[in-house]
């Protein structure tokens, strides 16, 4: 299922947050949407996922949903929201749950995810025996667990370290390389978004429009830190940024 978003603008009151956005998501990709700080990235993302409802334009979802496709939108968000007294399997089953699935079809679906997510000799440690990262693992199982056709990511990373931040670039990329699938990634980090988007979409700071689309045509699998290709990408977008997040810093501090 492709995403198309047509001519996406959206005020909160008197202040428009997005202007004119139109762009392609096309399935099997990750496409990373990066801008500077209140440019309205993770409101665009809501609006992708129906937690709101555009001011002008239209979200289309063209084609099909993927066989067994439950929820074929589904976020992840930074904070994990896991349940505290549910196993890692316990909250992985939850969403299979919410569509009333149990028993051995369940169990299939909670030992695939736990094993795409490496997370199958944790299945029955409670959230506060984990790491920020294996929370954020047992997330990221959980949105796989409805089988999406697209992964809403909103900075999925941010509250993590940067060791941590890196093993799970790796663990995504890893789960794409074995089984591709279509996610929308908000994220302020660009070394996030030259190492994991196939597609790079830089908004201008508020309201926010699309000011360039990079693209990056190196595997993901074949990307590492200090590629000259990946580095490249870097600069480009921090110099497409720069002075826009240099402006929209010195905005929020003055409110």
């Amino acid at each position: 299922m492709d995403i198309r978003l047509d001519s996406i603008s959206h005020h909160y009151g008197d202040t428009e947050v997005l202007r004119d956005i139109s762009l392609e998501i096309p399935s099997g990709q990750i496409i990373c949407l990066v801008g500077p700080s209140g440019c309205g990235k993770s409101t665009l993302l809501r609006l992708i996922g129906g937690l709101e409802r555009p001011e002008k334009g239209r979200v289309l979802q063209l084609g099909s949903a993927p066989e067994g496709c439950l929820n074929p939108l589904t976020f992840v968000f930074q904070d994990f929201a896991l349940l505290p007294w549910r196993t890692v399997k316990g909250n992985i089953s939850l969403v299979l749950e919410d569509h009333g699935i149990r028993g051995a079809k369940a169990k299939a679906i909670i030992d695939d995810v736990l094993a795409r997510a490496k997370l199958s000799d944790f299945a029955g440690a409670l959230p506060k025996q984990l790491s920020g990262g294996m929370k954020q693992r047992v997330a990221i199982a959980r949105a796989l667990a409805v089988n999406p056709a697209v992964m809403l990511m909103d900075e999925p990373l941010s509250a993590l370290d940067s060791q941590t931040r890196e093993l799970l670039m790796d663990d995504l990329v890893n789960l794409w390389s074995r089984r591709p699938f279509t996610a929308v990634y908000v994220t302020h980090n660009l070394s996030e978004a030259v190492r994991l988007g196939h597609t790079i979409v830089v908004l201008s700071r508020r309201p926010g429009q699309i000011r360039e689309i990079v693209t990056i045509d190196t595997p993901i699998q074949d990307r590492r830190p200090g590629d000259p290709v990946c580095q490249m990408k870097h600069d480009l977008l921090w110099g497409l940024m720069r002075e826009e997040a240099r402006a929209a810093d010195e905005e929020l501090l003055d409110v």
